[in-house]
């Protein structure tokens, strides 16, 4: 007979749980870095633009490409560099993804001519958008169930420090080292992530029996095209909408038909389209899209009532503009925290109908209450889009089988960006119908046309409140039509 084991003492136990939680908070470290720098390679370049017109003696609307090809390769691949990651291993495509925004990031800073600039920065946008799609779908392997909306939050937290960091530090680094230290400076950070993601992230699992998959590369080709065409109709032309952006739109909606019916008989499907009719699937993408709109309409409104509407200038434009981005840094590791206690579903709920809240007071917004009675508004919706964002992130990726965490997880980061080209477009041209001719506009005219872009987003936040419920509706009755 066996001596019976001796309990581990308290010491024994402590020492077996750091031990345990270590490759926990590694792992969330990898993927936290991940997520801030797709962030920081959108933001921080837009304060460039000037500087590498000069340098690379190139008219404005040639240089707007730089951000233009970036965002349009995150936006076209992005579902399928997930799917791929599904098939291949995401840890693997992970790395790769990594090295390769390491690697374009360098690519960006010697690239001697506009042209080879762009193509670089399209080639970065290919390693942003593995890191984006793949984030979130290594959350289910990495991160004990029951702590996934605190991990959703913190993601959610370095989403919003990407962005917000960008403009100071990449003008601290330009006036310093130049315009190509903004490239430079994503090399040592991606290093990190590397290193990291290989130590901690848990190897891919592949069952030596199963069947080879299958990439489904028509599909493919068509989503890209498909998107890219979208996003091109939504962004070209800054706001005016003329023959080339309706032949875009047009190109789209062929695609997306084309796309429906190849994706039907594909043997392998990018896209199961079955899944879309789950109602916690079709919702959460579905509010996602409507509620990226909204935020969208905070950075093209809020700089021209600020400036325009309220007259105030240059530096405390900033800082006002500033204050949304920090409140949503601060409220993602405790909107995740409130996720994980209190359920996806509710928090979800309480998000919209703040986020619902500050609309309304915006669209009736005295410009007599100044700085305070924009800053406040702004705090609660920035705060309430943290939670929606925790909560809903939460809810679409928890019952997601694992082959399609990947899918999923680009399908819900693309339905964001969507919706963010399509606020800069829509919301911008509301706005513009409301103010006038916004060149000459009055601060009268800026006010209202304020006041009708956020009316306008109190029926888009409604919307998805509405849509929000009958998912969860649809859920319980266990009706997926």
């Amino acid at each position: 007979m066996h001596a019976p084991s001796k309990p581990a003492s308290p010491s024994q136990q402590a020492s077996q749980a750091g031990s345990a939680t270590m490759p926990v908070r590694g792992a969330l470290a990898s993927l936290s870095l991940a997520m801030l720098l797709p962030a920081l390679g959108t933001s921080i370049a837009n304060v460039g633009l000037p500087d590498m017109a000069r340098a690379l003696q190139a008219p404005f609307q040639d240089v707007q490409w730089i951000v233009l090809a970036y965002l349009l390769a995150i936006t076209a691949l992005i579902v399928s560099v997930g799917r791929l990651g599904d098939m291949v291993g995401r840890r693997r495509l992970l790395l790769a993804g990594i090295a390769l925004f390491a690697m374009a990031s360098i690519l960006c800073a010697l690239a001697p001519t506009l042209w080879l600039l762009v193509a670089a920065r399209a080639l970065q946008g290919l390693g942003a958008s593995v890191m984006m799609a793949l984030t979130m779908a290594m959350v289910g392997s990495t991160v004990p169930k029951a702590r996934t909306g605190g991990a959703m939050g913190l993601l959610g937290t370095m989403s919003a420090v990407g962005t917000t960091l960008g403009p100071a530090l990449g003008g601290l680094l330009i006036a310093r080292f130049g315009w190509q230290a903004i490239f430079l400076i994503n090399v040592p950070l991606a290093g990190l992530a590397l290193l990291l993601a290989w130590r901690y992230l848990p190897a891919d699992q592949r069952d030596a029996h199963a069947k080879r998959p299958v990439f489904d590369h028509r599909g493919t080709a068509l989503l890209a095209l498909t998107l890219g065409a979208y996003a091109l109709a939504m962004t070209l032309g800054r706001g005016h909408f003329g023959v080339r952006n309706a032949a875009l739109l047009l190109a789209a909606c062929v695609g997306a038909i084309l796309f429906v019916r190849v994706e039907l008989k594909a043997p392998a499907p990018l896209i199961r389209l079955a899944m879309l009719r789950a109602p916690a699937l079709g919702a959460g993408l579905a509010t996602s899209m409507l509620v990226a709109t909204v935020m969208m309409s905070t950075l093209v409104v809020g700089p021209f009532y600020l400036a325009r509407g309220l007259g105030l200038g240059t530096a405390v434009t900033g800082m006002v503009l500033a204050a949304g981005p920090l409140v949503a840094a601060f409220c993602g590791v405790p909107s995740g925290w409130l996720v994980d206690r209190y359920g996806a579903q509710r928090m979800g709920g309480a998000g919209l109908c703040g986020a619902a809240g500050a609309c309304l007071a915006l669209a009736l917004l005295p410009a007599s209450l100044g700085i305070p009675g924009y800053v406040a508004p702004i705090m609660l919706l920035t705060a309430s889009y943290a939670l929606f964002q925790a909560a809903n992130n939460t809810a679409v990726m928890g019952d997601i089988v694992a082959d399609q965490r990947g899918v999923i997880s680009g399908m819900l980061n693309l339905s964001r960006n969507l919706g963010l080209v399509t606020g800069a477009s829509v919301m911008g041209a509301v706005f513009a119908a409301g103010a006038g001719d916004i060149a000459s506009a009055r601060p009268a005219a800026m006010v209202g046309g304020m006041h009708a872009t956020f009316g306008v987003a109190s029926a888009l936040i409604l919307a998805a409140l509405v849509i929000f419920v009958l998912g969860r509706t649809l859920s319980k009755t266990g009706d997926p039509t």
